[in-house]
Protein backbone atom coordinates (compact mmCIF):
# COMPACT_ATOMS: atom_id res chain seq x y z
CA UNK A 1 0.00 0.00 0.00
CA UNK A 2 1.30 3.48 -0.93
CA UNK A 3 0.32 6.78 -0.99
CA UNK A 4 -0.05 7.08 -4.59
CA UNK A 5 -2.49 4.50 -4.30
CA UNK A 6 -4.42 6.16 -1.85
CA UNK A 7 -4.22 9.10 -4.12
CA UNK A 8 -5.48 7.52 -6.94
CA UNK A 9 -8.62 5.71 -5.08
CA UNK A 10 -9.98 9.16 -3.63
CA UNK A 11 -9.32 10.63 -6.59
CA UNK A 12 -11.81 7.75 -8.58
CA UNK A 13 -14.16 8.10 -5.22
CA UNK A 14 -14.26 12.47 -6.01
CA UNK A 15 -14.62 12.03 -9.74
CA UNK A 16 -16.92 8.54 -10.33
CA UNK A 17 -14.20 8.71 -13.21
CA UNK A 18 -11.21 6.81 -14.32
CA UNK A 19 -10.24 8.83 -17.07
CA UNK A 20 -11.13 12.07 -15.00
CA UNK A 21 -9.44 10.69 -12.05
CA UNK A 22 -6.54 9.73 -13.63
CA UNK A 23 -5.98 13.48 -15.40
CA UNK A 24 -6.31 14.73 -12.12
CA UNK A 25 -3.26 12.64 -10.55
CA UNK A 26 -1.52 13.48 -13.69
CA UNK A 27 -1.01 9.76 -14.53
CA UNK A 28 -2.28 7.73 -17.38
CA UNK A 29 -5.18 6.07 -16.87
CA UNK A 30 -4.39 2.48 -17.32
CA UNK A 31 -1.64 3.38 -14.32
CA UNK A 32 -4.24 4.35 -12.21
CA UNK A 33 -6.43 1.57 -13.01
CA UNK A 34 -3.32 -0.70 -11.88
CA UNK A 35 -2.62 1.07 -8.74
CA UNK A 36 -6.14 0.81 -7.48
CA UNK A 37 -6.42 -3.23 -8.86
CA UNK A 38 -2.98 -3.36 -6.50
CA UNK A 39 -4.52 -2.39 -3.80
CA UNK A 40 -7.71 -4.44 -4.05
CA UNK A 41 -5.46 -7.32 -4.32
CA UNK A 42 -3.52 -6.57 -1.06
CA UNK A 43 -6.57 -5.39 1.00
CA UNK A 44 -8.86 -8.69 -0.59
CA UNK A 45 -11.91 -6.08 -1.09
CA UNK A 46 -12.96 -4.51 -3.72
CA UNK A 47 -13.29 -0.81 -2.93
CA UNK A 48 -15.35 0.22 -6.33
CA UNK A 49 -18.19 -1.19 -8.38
CA UNK A 50 -17.66 -1.12 -12.22
CA UNK A 51 -20.01 -0.53 -14.71
CA UNK A 52 -19.76 0.38 -18.45
CA UNK A 53 -21.29 4.09 -18.12
CA UNK A 54 -20.59 4.50 -14.33
CA UNK A 55 -18.20 3.77 -11.25
CA UNK A 56 -19.81 3.49 -7.59
CA UNK A 57 -17.88 2.85 -4.36
CA UNK A 58 -18.45 -0.59 -2.35
CA UNK A 59 -19.75 0.32 1.02
CA UNK A 60 -16.51 -0.97 2.66
CA UNK A 61 -14.83 1.30 -0.21
CA UNK A 62 -16.53 3.99 1.67
CA UNK A 63 -15.29 3.56 4.49
CA UNK A 64 -11.27 2.83 3.08
CA UNK A 65 -11.74 6.16 0.85
CA UNK A 66 -12.54 8.19 4.47
CA UNK A 67 -9.33 6.40 6.17
CA UNK A 68 -7.50 7.34 3.06
CA UNK A 69 -8.27 10.97 3.33
CA UNK A 70 -7.21 11.30 6.44
CA UNK A 71 -4.13 9.39 6.06
CA UNK A 72 -3.31 11.59 3.18
CA UNK A 73 -4.16 14.78 5.35
CA UNK A 74 -1.62 13.06 8.22
CA UNK A 75 1.26 13.07 5.53
CA UNK A 76 0.27 16.24 4.09
CA UNK A 77 0.86 17.45 7.88
CA UNK A 78 4.20 16.21 8.10
CA UNK A 79 5.29 17.61 5.18
CA UNK A 80 3.99 20.68 6.52
CA UNK A 81 5.54 20.28 9.83
CA UNK A 82 9.59 19.49 8.12
CA UNK A 83 8.38 22.94 5.76
CA UNK A 84 7.66 25.36 9.50
CA UNK A 85 11.13 23.80 10.46
CA UNK A 86 13.60 25.06 7.67
CA UNK A 87 11.20 28.93 7.85
CA UNK A 88 9.27 29.23 10.44
CA UNK A 89 7.59 32.27 9.10
CA UNK A 90 6.24 30.00 6.68
CA UNK A 91 2.50 27.85 7.14
CA UNK A 92 0.14 28.28 9.23
CA UNK A 93 0.06 29.28 12.97
CA UNK A 94 -2.96 28.56 15.03
CA UNK A 95 -4.24 31.66 17.29
CA UNK A 96 -6.64 31.60 19.82
CA UNK A 97 -8.26 35.07 20.54
CA UNK A 98 -10.18 36.34 23.59
CA UNK A 99 -14.02 37.37 22.77
CA UNK A 100 -13.14 40.62 23.71
CA UNK A 101 -9.70 41.63 21.73
CA UNK A 102 -10.48 39.81 18.70
CA UNK A 103 -13.21 42.03 16.66
CA UNK A 104 -11.45 44.94 17.69
CA UNK A 105 -7.87 44.02 17.02
CA UNK A 106 -7.70 41.32 14.27
CA UNK A 107 -9.06 44.25 11.57
CA UNK A 108 -5.76 45.78 12.18
CA UNK A 109 -3.19 43.26 12.77
CA UNK A 110 -3.66 40.99 9.92
CA UNK A 111 -2.56 43.30 6.87
CA UNK A 112 0.16 44.40 9.09
CA UNK A 113 1.39 40.78 10.00
CA UNK A 114 1.36 40.16 5.86
CA UNK A 115 3.96 42.79 5.51
CA UNK A 116 6.31 41.56 8.66
CA UNK A 117 5.91 37.94 6.93
CA UNK A 118 3.92 37.35 4.12
CA UNK A 119 4.51 33.49 4.06
CA UNK A 120 2.67 33.46 7.85
CA UNK A 121 -0.95 32.54 7.84
CA UNK A 122 -3.19 32.62 10.69
CA UNK A 123 -5.74 30.31 11.35
CA UNK A 124 -7.79 32.01 14.62
CA UNK A 125 -10.07 30.54 17.30
CA UNK A 126 -12.54 32.99 19.25
CA UNK A 127 -12.78 31.68 22.74
CA UNK A 128 -13.16 32.17 26.52
CA UNK A 129 -9.65 31.95 28.70
CA UNK A 130 -9.88 29.15 30.18
CA UNK A 131 -10.72 26.89 26.60
CA UNK A 132 -7.50 28.93 25.18
CA UNK A 133 -5.54 27.34 28.20
CA UNK A 134 -6.97 24.13 27.13
CA UNK A 135 -5.83 24.16 23.61
CA UNK A 136 -2.67 25.69 24.23
CA UNK A 137 -1.91 23.06 26.53
CA UNK A 138 -3.02 19.58 24.09
CA UNK A 139 -1.38 21.48 21.08
CA UNK A 140 -5.05 22.59 19.34
CA UNK A 141 -3.14 25.64 19.34
CA UNK A 142 0.19 27.54 19.41
CA UNK A 143 -0.30 30.42 20.82
CA UNK A 144 -3.04 32.89 22.20
CA UNK A 145 -3.72 36.21 22.75
CA UNK A 146 -4.96 36.61 26.68
CA UNK A 147 -5.62 38.90 29.32
CA UNK A 148 -2.75 39.19 32.33
CA UNK A 149 -2.97 37.13 34.91
CA UNK A 150 -2.51 34.05 32.85
CA UNK A 151 0.06 31.57 34.37
CA UNK A 152 -0.70 27.94 33.86
CA UNK A 153 2.27 25.78 34.08
CA UNK A 154 4.65 25.09 31.08
CA UNK A 155 3.69 28.72 29.56
CA UNK A 156 5.64 31.21 28.49
CA UNK A 157 3.57 35.16 28.24
CA UNK A 158 4.76 38.36 26.45
CA UNK A 159 2.91 41.51 27.63
CA UNK A 160 1.65 43.21 24.10
CA UNK A 161 0.09 46.39 25.13
CA UNK A 162 -2.10 48.21 28.28
CA UNK A 163 -5.76 49.04 27.53
CA UNK A 164 -8.01 51.38 29.83
CA UNK A 165 -11.80 50.64 30.27
CA UNK A 166 -14.39 53.37 29.22
CA UNK A 167 -17.69 53.66 30.27
CA UNK A 168 -20.42 53.82 27.71
CA UNK A 169 -23.98 55.31 27.46
CA UNK A 170 -27.48 56.13 25.58
CA UNK A 171 -26.94 59.60 24.58
CA UNK A 172 -30.32 59.71 26.88
CA UNK A 173 -28.74 58.82 29.91
CA UNK A 174 -28.46 61.55 32.70
CA UNK A 175 -24.60 61.00 32.82
CA UNK A 176 -24.17 62.07 28.49
CA UNK A 177 -22.36 65.07 28.55
CA UNK A 178 -19.89 64.09 31.79
CA UNK A 179 -16.15 64.63 31.35
CA UNK A 180 -15.13 61.41 33.76
CA UNK A 181 -17.14 58.64 35.46
CA UNK A 182 -15.49 57.32 38.69
CA UNK A 183 -15.87 53.81 39.03
CA UNK A 184 -17.71 53.62 42.43
CA UNK A 185 -20.33 55.55 40.60
CA UNK A 186 -21.35 52.27 38.79
CA UNK A 187 -23.02 50.40 41.47
CA UNK A 188 -25.66 53.03 41.25
CA UNK A 189 -27.14 52.25 37.83
CA UNK A 190 -28.22 49.06 35.97
CA UNK A 191 -24.89 47.74 34.08
CA UNK A 192 -24.89 45.28 31.17
CA UNK A 193 -21.77 43.31 31.57
CA UNK A 194 -20.67 40.06 29.21
CA UNK A 195 -21.02 36.62 30.88
CA UNK A 196 -19.10 35.94 34.18
CA UNK A 197 -16.90 33.05 31.91
CA UNK A 198 -15.63 36.28 30.09
CA UNK A 199 -12.24 37.37 31.69
CA UNK A 200 -13.50 40.95 31.05
CA UNK A 201 -16.31 40.84 32.84
CA UNK A 202 -14.57 39.65 35.91
CA UNK A 203 -11.90 42.23 35.28
CA UNK A 204 -14.13 45.38 35.11
CA UNK A 205 -16.10 43.54 38.51
CA UNK A 206 -12.41 43.93 39.80
CA UNK A 207 -11.80 46.88 39.16
CA UNK A 208 -15.32 48.09 40.09
CA UNK A 209 -15.78 46.26 43.36
CA UNK A 210 -19.12 48.28 44.19
CA UNK A 211 -20.94 46.19 41.58
CA UNK A 212 -21.08 43.59 44.08
CA UNK A 213 -22.43 45.41 46.85
CA UNK A 214 -26.26 44.38 47.79
CA UNK A 215 -28.77 46.41 45.03
CA UNK A 216 -26.37 46.68 42.69
CA UNK A 217 -28.13 45.64 39.21
CA UNK A 218 -26.08 43.69 37.12
CA UNK A 219 -27.05 42.33 33.76
CA UNK A 220 -25.32 39.37 31.47
CA UNK A 221 -25.08 39.28 27.70
CA UNK A 222 -23.29 37.17 25.10
CA UNK A 223 -20.85 39.46 23.45
CA UNK A 224 -19.90 43.53 23.48
CA UNK A 225 -22.01 44.06 20.24
CA UNK A 226 -25.54 42.00 22.19
CA UNK A 227 -24.03 44.55 25.34
CA UNK A 228 -23.75 47.40 23.03
CA UNK A 229 -26.99 47.46 21.28
CA UNK A 230 -28.76 47.16 24.69
CA UNK A 231 -26.76 49.72 25.57
CA UNK A 232 -28.06 51.57 21.95
CA UNK A 233 -31.66 50.84 23.36
CA UNK A 234 -31.16 52.85 26.55
CA UNK A 235 -31.42 49.05 28.79
CA UNK A 236 -28.21 50.07 30.57
CA UNK A 237 -24.81 51.73 30.52
CA UNK A 238 -22.19 49.44 29.94
CA UNK A 239 -18.10 49.19 30.15
CA UNK A 240 -16.13 48.26 27.59
CA UNK A 241 -12.53 47.96 26.24
CA UNK A 242 -11.30 51.37 24.62
CA UNK A 243 -10.55 49.63 21.45
CA UNK A 244 -13.99 48.83 21.01
CA UNK A 245 -15.24 52.53 20.79
CA UNK A 246 -13.01 53.05 18.19
CA UNK A 247 -14.04 55.24 15.33
CA UNK A 248 -15.46 52.38 13.42
CA UNK A 249 -17.57 51.06 16.12
CA UNK A 250 -18.81 54.43 17.46
CA UNK A 251 -23.01 54.72 17.43
CA UNK A 252 -24.58 58.30 16.95
CA UNK A 253 -26.70 56.60 19.89
CA UNK A 254 -24.09 56.00 22.20
CA UNK A 255 -21.73 58.56 24.34
CA UNK A 256 -18.24 56.95 25.25
CA UNK A 257 -17.30 58.68 28.39
CA UNK A 258 -13.81 57.91 30.05
CA UNK A 259 -13.14 57.01 33.65
CA UNK A 260 -11.79 59.06 36.30
CA UNK A 261 -8.52 58.35 38.30
CA UNK A 262 -7.54 56.06 38.85
CA UNK A 263 -9.06 54.33 35.38
CA UNK A 264 -9.40 50.55 35.04
CA UNK A 265 -7.63 48.72 32.25
CA UNK A 266 -6.05 45.54 31.64
CA UNK A 267 -3.09 44.55 30.12
CA UNK A 268 -3.28 42.52 26.86
CA UNK A 269 0.09 39.40 26.49
CA UNK A 270 0.79 36.55 24.04
CA UNK A 271 1.38 33.20 25.43
CA UNK A 272 2.88 29.69 23.98
CA UNK A 273 3.85 26.48 25.22
CA UNK A 274 7.29 26.90 26.80
CA UNK A 275 8.45 24.09 24.10
CA UNK A 276 7.10 25.52 20.84
CA UNK A 277 9.46 25.30 18.49
CA UNK A 278 8.79 28.53 16.14
CA UNK A 279 10.07 31.57 18.36
CA UNK A 280 10.30 33.35 15.21
CA UNK A 281 7.02 32.80 14.46
CA UNK A 282 5.98 34.32 18.10
CA UNK A 283 8.44 37.00 17.42
CA UNK A 284 6.63 37.96 14.24
CA UNK A 285 3.56 38.01 15.51
CA UNK A 286 4.48 40.44 18.42
CA UNK A 287 5.81 42.22 16.21
CA UNK A 288 3.06 43.02 14.37
CA UNK A 289 1.13 43.49 17.20
CA UNK A 290 3.43 46.29 18.29
CA UNK A 291 2.58 47.56 15.05
CA UNK A 292 -0.79 48.30 15.24
CA UNK A 293 -2.35 51.91 15.07
CA UNK A 294 -5.09 51.78 17.46
CA UNK A 295 -4.58 55.09 19.53
CA UNK A 296 -6.34 54.09 22.78
CA UNK A 297 -3.79 51.02 23.30
CA UNK A 298 -0.22 51.80 25.31
CA UNK A 299 1.95 49.60 23.60
CA UNK A 300 5.02 47.59 25.97
CA UNK A 301 8.68 47.14 24.86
Amino acid sequence: MTLNELRYIVAVAQELNFRRAAEKAYISQPALSLGIQKLEQELGVMIFERGKSEVRLTPVGQQIVRQAQLVLDEAERIRTLAEQCQDPLCGTLRLGVIYSVAPYLLPDLLPTLVEIAPGLTLEIEENLTANLEMHLGNENLDAAIIALPFAPLGMQTRPLYDEPFEVVVNKQHHWAGRASIAAQELAGEKVLLLDSGHCFSNQVAEACPELHRRGAAVQQGTSLETVRNLVASNLGITVLPASANSARYRSPLLEVIPFSDPVPARRIALAWRSGFSRCSAIEALATAIAQVNIPCLTHLS
